[in-house]
């Protein structure tokens, strides 16, 4: 593909321009020293499979990790290691993953081993940083502006044709825009591929308000979030200098979470690669979730046939959760193409094994989750150490409610990240501003000062709303003062604040967690409450096909594998005047490792069992 001057950048089929900042990093000059003393040998610590892993610096190298197996650590102790022998140059290494607090904590861990210049970032992060680099050298302007999202876009372009769209419908196509552009389609392909109407818009109309999208953000010089990767790979094909420079810098690749990779991530990292094979990946089949939006686990699963000459390492020792945990999520995935058979740190024979609950309704389940969870508080449970998770952010409604009738505080992951709440932003200002003043050895004393003066009360209010809400995110700060280092000064506390913000670092106030699986994807707790394990519900109503069925069982895998102490399920038989059925994933993992639990059915109605046709695996919904 050759580009002109003026449209360096725009891919095959999308119409549209793309995105610019690869700057060229430099090491630090001591990549192993953290505050002037060496760091210990980052192979120490590691169990006997993640020091093989780990010590394997030349690539191809495909590491297939199971859920609490320890994959970041043997990420960064890999890279450590690498720099550590002299292998690695820590500026020609880029460490990509998927979502910038996953780059900030690979960063965090690096430095903590004594490693700084490696490049961690997001594959979108180390696109858009190559493209505002190169873009003014090649088309002597500045670079194209970065859209915020695509409905308002979309509703101006339905007005230039004629379109009438309702918000929904917007969404609708915005999400069938990404789909088409992540697996590097063109609108004809699009139009070939899925030839359905969007709501009440034909395909006619559908294939012209795209196009119409595309017209708008080249005559605005604009791009979308999808765009950067494109015009990433259309720059590198184009350009050889540009894909020289780039082949230059980095060297040695790591890709995590390579199950969620989709075709214009693929096509990427190969460019970034070029000929050369030294490259590591790291995922689990079990844990790709995101298909609707291009991931595609072939590449991790058919790596070792992309390159005959790959290392298959496996981490299969689960160091999260107790075995009667494990021995579910086994139980779930068993026969699945790629899934890893787990292996407990500990046989824990007496442990209460995971327990689903069948209630008479919503109401009824979410009064019974509450009540287990003040159960767990009453019995010196920490809030932060309790998530109930759901498949549709709707569950969360009667969940909260049920939550705030008993007084426990909650709050809903995929918010305002922790350091971008208002309140935490004028603590921070507060505390650096009290930094500069003489301020006496105590720190906790300093920072409990500066939070009182802002809010900050020895009692909490009533749960619920927006003042408990700030109350918790205060608290959260002043939990950090308690934790630091003894002699930690109040100046080096709020230097420590602004790195954990630069590197999106979350701090867990003090509330139980609720969270859709998709948001709790690489987090884990250790009491989990998964409910709404009903047919419609999990696996969704819209899960029709042998691939979605499955997609779901992943999702309920995830689910399963957050808990570290206890997992309990449950569902409801009735929503409204509609009957359930329990999920057939309840059914598939059967009474060898789950117990029934004692919710009590209305008069004249028997519950199916957890337990029902156990020994067989119905067929996936047609």
């Amino acid at each position: 593909m050759v580009l002109s001057r003026r449209d360096r950048g725009r891919t095959r089929g999308n119409g549209a321009r793309r995105t610019p900042r690869v700057g060229i990093d430099r090491p630090p000059a001591h990549p192993r020293l953290v505050r002037g003393r060496r760091v210990s040998d980052p192979l120490s610590g590691l169990d006997e499979q993640q020091r093989q892993a780990a010590s394997v610096l030349r690539g191809p190298v495909c590491v297939l990790a199971g859920a609490g197996s320890g994959k970041t650590r043997v990420i960064t102790h890999r890279i450590a290691h690498g720099v550590d022998t002299g292998a690695y140059s820590p500026g020609r290494v880029m460490a990509v993953t998927f979502t910038a607090k996953a780059a900030g904590e690979m960063r965090g861990r690096l430095r903590s081993l004594g490693v700084g210049g490696v490049a961690a970032r997001t594959f979108h992060a180390a696109a858009l940083a190559q493209l505002n680099y190169f873009w003014p050298q090649l088309a002597g302007d500045s670079a194209p502006t970065i859209l915020s999202g695509k409905v308002r876009v979309l509703a101006q372009a339905a007005d230039t044709v004629g379109l009438n769209a309702d918000p929904a419908t917007l969404r609708d196509v915005a999400a069938r825009i990404e789909w088409r552009k992540v697996t590097m389609r063109s609108i004809e392909d699009y139009a070939r591929e899925r030839p359905d109407a969007v709501g009440h818009l034909s395909l006619d109309a559908v294939v012209a308000l795209q196009e119409a999208y595309e017209k708008l953000k080249d005559e605005r010089r604009q791009l979308d979030f999808e765009d950067v990767l494109l015009a990433c790979a259309g720059m590198l094909e184009a350009e050889p200098r540009v894909v020289a420079a780039v082949r230059e810098q980095y060297r040695h690749f790591t890709v995590d979470e390579f199950q969620d990779v989709s075709p214009v991530q693929n096509r990427l990292l190969e460019l970034w690669l070029g000929d050369r094979h030294d490259l590591c990946v790291v995922g689990d089949a079990s844990q790709t979730v995101y298909s609707f939006a291009g991931a595609d686990p072939r590449y991790l699963l058919d790596f070792g046939s992309r390159f005959p000459d790959a290392r298959v390492l496996r981490l299969e020792r689960n160091y999260r959760s107790e075995a009667t945990v494990v021995a579910v999520a086994n139980a779930l995935m068993r026969g699945r193409p790629g899934a890893l058979e787990l292996q407990p740190q500990r046989d824990a024979p007496d442990n209460p094994r995971p327990r689903v609950t069948a209630y008479d309704d919503d109401a009824a389940e979410a009064d019974g989750v509450a009540g287990a969870i003040a159960a767990q508080l009453a019995g010196g449970a920490d809030p932060r150490s309790i998530a109930v998770l759901y498949r549709a952010n709707a569950q969360s409604a009667p969940i909260l409610a049920a939550l705030s009738r008993r007084g426990i505080a909650a709050s809903v992951l995929g918010g305002k990240r922790f350091f971008d709440l208002p309140e935490v932003r004028q603590a921070v200002m507060a505390l650096r501003g009290a930094s500069v003043a003489p301020a006496t050895s105590d720190l906790v004393a300093d920072v409990r000062a500066v939070l009182a003066s802002l809010g900050l009360t020895e009692e909490p209010p009533a749960a619920g709303g927006p003042l408990r809400e700030s109350w918790e995110a205060r608290a959260a700060l002043l939990r950090l003062a308690e934790e630091a280092p003894a002699g930690t000064s109040l100046r080096a506390f709020t230097d420590d604040l602004q790195a954990r913000a630069k590197d999106q670092h979350e701090i867990p106030t003090r509330t139980v967690t609720l969270s859709t699986l998709h948001a709790a994807k690489g987090l884990e707790w250790p009491h989990v409450h998964l409910v709404g394990l009903s047919e419609g519900l999990l696996p969704i109503s819209y899960a029709t096909s042998f691939e979605h069925v499955d997609e779901e069982r992943r999702l309920a895998y995830v689910g399963i594998t957050r808990a570290a102490l206890t997992l309990s399920l449950s569902w409801a038989r009735t929503s409204g005047r509609h009957e359930r059925q329990v999920s057939r994933f309840v059914r598939e993992i059967g009474t060898s490792t789950l117990d029934a639990g004692g919710a009590r059915p209305s008069a004249g109605r028997r519950p199916p069992s957890a337990g029902s046709r156990s020994g067989s695996r119905p067929s996936p919904a047609r």
